[in-house]
């Protein structure tokens, strides 16, 4: 059982700060563990925009993110995501496209995908991207 530091990004516009357990694609729920307590709740992945696994809750404020795709060696498919917030991501779909090829994301082909961020020094380790808050995705190669 692997646990998991993760900031929970939600559609209301919370971030929620905790520990989760062995979450998977086909998950529907979340269990937070919060950072601050051993108190758990249940949220529903259709509630989030994300969810954020991090090195450090905090992050480091005065880091510059890198955003473009600089290494030789590909980790995976290339990624544009734009969320329907305006908020744009790149980085490594991590296994196989999870939708048809068309002009909209289907989600009867499951509630998201994994996203590894370009910039390896990233406070993010690996994003999980809900895909009803996506706008659209653009396959870079």
């Amino acid at each position: 059982m692997t646990r998991d530091k993760v900031i929970l990004r939600c559609l209301d516009g919370r971030l929620v700060k905790g520990y989760i357990d062995d979450f998977s694609v086909s998950d529907e729920f979340v269990a937070l563990e919060y950072e601050s307590s051993e108190e758990k709740q249940k949220i529903r992945v259709d509630e989030l925009k994300a969810i954020f696994f991090v090195r450090t809750f905090e992050g480091n404020k005065s880091y510059s993110e890198k955003k473009s795709f600089r290494d030789l060696v590909s980790l995976g498919k290339r990624v544009f995501v734009k969320f329907k917030d305006g908020e744009c991501m790149t980085g490594y779909l991590e296994g196989d496209v999870p939708w048809e090829k068309g002009f909209f994301l289907e989600t009867s082909k499951g509630p998201g995908f994994f996203l590894v961020p370009v910039d390896s020094e990233s406070n993010n380790i690996k994003v999980f991207v809900v895909a009803s808050s996506v706008w659209d995705v653009t396959v870079m190669g």
